[in-house]
């Protein structure tokens, strides 16, 4: 992976980012990892770890770990870092080249839930909620800089809902780290965490001003904004870019109610075969669908008989 390439921007679009990029899969049809080099410092190491991207109804979500010798943290408290959300893609493209600039004593690695992974683990049946798939990915890159032979021995973790449970569960589940904190606001409180920041954040940016659409033929508007749902520019782009028969391109999260609405406004009504089983009056539904019929379909149910299914007699 190239360590020194920049990142393009987008045909037409304003974002002009100048950071040190790795070979983001184009186009983005499901969750990736990227690790930095592997640092070479003696440890033991501080690890923090940090997200960007859980609110926005557009692109990925990504995670991000950045980790250091414990000696070095008075040089990373030199660079900069501090929470992504509080400074500019200037400055948060320069961080990231210097988080790229000393590979012997600094790593960092991300995880990029792209939409797709999002919505289908949120409308599968049972779903895997957003907090569940954040903590997957938490999880898993933790796992895998262990696997590479670095010695944690501090963690700090920017707070997902509750904070002393989630602790009791990392410590649980890394019984090796000897120090483990979870706590809103890392981002501000440990440099490390703030590295993990900058690195969630810049990779985002990337992927959504750079998104290439796999759906082809379509004309989407270039500017999407933020992201979020509240940004003018991307509620611009959800209104000019519903496709009344086939919705939105993959770039769109499902799963989201701001979807949702916008499909039942601006898209063709669909009727699914369980309507009656996903209406609001659940107990009523539930005993009509169940409810017993005549003959050789006593005792089966109502949609059974609707999709023509059919009890025989003789095989």
């Amino acid at each position: 992976m190239d360590l020194h390439a920049y990142f393009k921007p987008a045909s037409g679009a304003a974002y002009t980012p100048r950071a040190p990029a790795f070979a983001i899969p184009r186009p983005i049809t499901a969750a990736f990892t990227h690790h930095s080099p592997t640092p070479t410092a003696s440890g033991p190491y501080v690890l923090g770890v940090d997200e960007a991207g859980r609110g926005p109804v557009l692109g990925p979500l990504v995670y991000g770990v950045a980790y250091c010798p414990l000696a070095y943290l008075d040089t990373l408290g030199t660079m900069g870092f501090a929470d992504s959300k509080t400074l500019t893609h200037e400055t948060r493209a320069a961080l990231l080249k210097k988080l790229c600039s000393d590979p012997s004593n600094l790593g960092w690695s991300v995880r990029v839930l792209a939409p797709q992974t999002i919505s289908e683990g949120m409308l599968r049946r049972p779903a895997t909620n957003l907090n569940q798939q954040s903590q997957d990915a938490t999880i898993l890159l933790i796992r895998e800089v262990l696997a590479f032979g670095i010695e944690i021995a501090e963690l700090y973790v920017d707070a997902l809902g509750p904070s002393v449970p989630y602790q009791a569960y990392l410590t649980k589940t890394f019984p090796t780290i000897r120090s483990i904190t979870v706590c809103p606001k890392a981002d501000n409180l440990f440099k490390i965490v703030g590295a993990a920041s900058v690195a969630a954040k810049v990779t985002r940016d990337e992927c959504v001003h750079t998104w290439e659409f796999e759906e082809k033929n379509g004309n989407w508007a270039a500017d999407k904004g933020s992201g979020y749902p509240s940004d003018p520019k991307t509620q611009a782009w959800l209104r000019s870019s519903i496709e009344p028969t086939f919705g939105y391109p993959t770039l769109a999260r499902f799963s989201w109610a701001t979807v949702r609405t916008a499909l039942e406004g601006g898209a063709h009504a669909v009727k699914w075969s369980d309507t009656a089983l996903r209406t609001d009056e659940n107990q009523k539904a539930l005993t009509k669908a169940f409810e017993s019929a005549q003959g050789r379909d006593k005792d089966r149910c109502t949609l059974a008989r609707d999709i023509a299914l059919r009890s025989v007699g003789d095989i």
